[in-house]
């Protein structure tokens, strides 16, 4: 049950208790972060942090260059705690004619890539 507030003709507020359908989207579950530790890019193979995890540390990724996932692998989701900017791509080649976004390093959590995720770049500060 929901309460729904009308302004009355005195001007004063009215509260009328009402059963109303909760939207969908009010109703749907959000998803879970998944576990990704400080300093990791981690890429899910399904989307909401499920499937396969592949994590990635500064210490083994050169910045700016493309690092390609191993052929057959797509991400659906990530979480980049890199504490760097980092640009995933459609293309195993980080090509830009296809689809490409770039996520801040801070802690951002994606539960659903709009494209299957096929490599990545780490950015300079």
């Amino acid at each position: 049950m929901r309460k729904i507030m009308f302004c009355t003709a005195a001007g004063g507020m009215l509260a009328v208790a009402a059963l109303l359908p909760q939207s969908a989207a009010s109703a749907a579950p959000s998803p879970r972060l998944g576990a990704c530790a400080q300093g990791e890019l981690c890429l899910w193979a399904g989307e909401d942090f499920r499937g396969t995890r592949h994590t990635y540390e500064l210490a083994g990724t050169e910045i700016g260059s493309c690092v390609p996932l191993a052929t057959g692998v797509t991400v659906q989701s990530l979480a980049n705690r890199t504490g760097r900017n980092v640009t995933t791509y459609q293309s195993a080649e980080c090509d830009e004619t296809g689809d490409f976004e770039t996520y801040p390093g801070k802690g951002t959590w994606v539960p659903g890539s709009p494209y299957r995720v096929r490599a990545f770049k780490l950015w300079e500060r």
